[in-house]
């Protein structure tokens, strides 16, 4: 009998970010010189006391099944992330720990939406909010805004994009991909949109949040009062702490959505890793200046790339304000030819000509609904970064 996937699968993508990552790896282990700017992740060590506290949690034996909702350890020092960082003041019983930022969101999403339900995404797009929705039976809805909107929407897109059966807004900024940042002007901006629509949850993406630049500074949306009984914060370790491979991330919001979005956990995966919440827990509660030598490093990593794009002909990129990515236009090479003679005429294609004949790995732009656009991470080195600049140079300059 021909196996038949599930309907839900028929509508969903596989992540291109992952699928790049994973091809740019094997051209390496066959002996390849790649050079990748395609995985979101930072190239630092996990902090050292964040290490130690896992390290002695082995040896401590803890090492079973912990409450499905996170140990209470760790949800109390989320709490205190949030109060800290955030001004938002959750009880340990309004917080949810999961196996990652996506797995948090993952639940949130089956928690919430259903069949006839959608939900508004900015574009440009993490790849995984549409999907993700999709998996969830409901309908993505997505609103562009360009470059020369700074990729934010506005309030009036936002007014224009709600229906009767809008359940969900998406909010992420610092972004991915672009790295751009809303400020608490915008957001509430945003939010006096909102308000006028209490059956309308959000859920916010800050990920990113201590990952900022310059004048950027972070806001929450669920502090505005109105709207902290309807978000949901997402957060977690993944970014700040260089702890991607950990798999914590968080969430907190109202009581009965979290409850929602516990129930759906406890009948999937149970509880994250313990070991990996005892680490968490040291780096949420641990000495901070780790993020910050990153962030600094980030932000002399996205001084260098961006200078250098913007200098190379036919290049475009908005200066980001958060994040570790750039977000290139390349429309303006779209036409030409290979030395070998195929045509470009996207970004899909950009990226394989990058990568098959300059061995440099980015991620298309049509992965986050921005097709003129490559998503480069500069989370990695400096001489890494340099070389990738020269062989995009040199990419672009050898088309026709």
């Amino acid at each position: 009998m021909a196996f038949e996937m599930a309907h839900r699968l028929s509508r969903v993508e596989e992540s291109r970010t992952l699928a790049i990552t994973a091809r740019a790896k094997k051209m390496q282990a066959s002996g390849l010189d790649v050079v990748s700017l395609s995985a979101g992740e930072p190239d630092f060590p996990t902090p050292e006391h964040a290490k130690e506290a896992a390290i002695q949690a082995i040896r401590d034996t803890f090492t079973h099944y912990t409450a499905a909702s996170g140990t209470i350890e760790l949800r109390r020092a989320v709490a205190e992330k949030f109060r800290r960082d955030n001004g938002l003041f959750y009880t340990t019983d309004e917080i949810l720990i999961s196996a990652g930022g996506k797995h948090s969101i993952a639940n949130v999403l089956f928690a919430l939406l259903g069949p006839g339900d959608e939900a508004i995404i900015p574009s440009p797009y993490w790849v995984s909010y549409p999907e993700m929705v999709k998996l969830a039976d409901a309908e993505p809805v997505l609103v562009h805004a360009g470059a020369d909107q700074d990729y934010k929407i506005t309030p009036e897109q936002l007014r224009a994009a709600i229906t009767p059966r809008t359940r969900l807004f998406i909010l992420n900024s610092p972004s991915n991909p672009t790295g751009m940042v809303y400020s608490e002007a915008e957001q509430r901006a945003l939010a006096e949109v909102l308000i006028e629509h209490p059956a309308i949850f959000i859920l916010s993406d800050e990920i990113y949040e201590h990952i900022l630049y310059g004048d950027e500074r972070h806001f929450s949306i669920a502090r505005i009062p109105e709207l902290r009984e309807r978000t949901v914060t997402m957060n977690g370790v993944s970014k700040a702490y260089a702890m991607t491979g950990w798999r914590i991330g968080f969430i907190g919001g109202p009581r009965a959505l979290v409850d929602a979005a516990a129930k759906v956990q406890s009948q999937t995966t149970s509880n994250p890793s313990s070991i990996a919440q005892v680490a968490a827990e040291a780096a949420l509660s641990g000495s901070q200046a780790p993020v910050e030598e990153m962030r600094q490093a980030f932000a002399e990593r996205r001084d260098l790339v961006v200078s250098e794009l913007n200098r190379m002909p036919g290049i475009c990129c908005v200066h980001p304000g958060g994040a570790f990515y750039a977000f290139p236009d390349v429309s303006a090479h779209y036409g030409k030819r290979t030395p070998s003679g195929k045509l470009i005429s996207t970004s899909a294609q950009m990226s394989e000509y990058l990568l098959d004949e300059h061995h440099l790995a980015v991620v298309p732009g049509e992965a986050f609904g921005a097709p003129d656009n490559l998503r480069l991470s500069y989370a990695a080195s400096t001489a890494e970064l340099t070389e990738a600049l020269r062989r995009l140079r040199a990419g672009l300059e050898a088309l026709e």
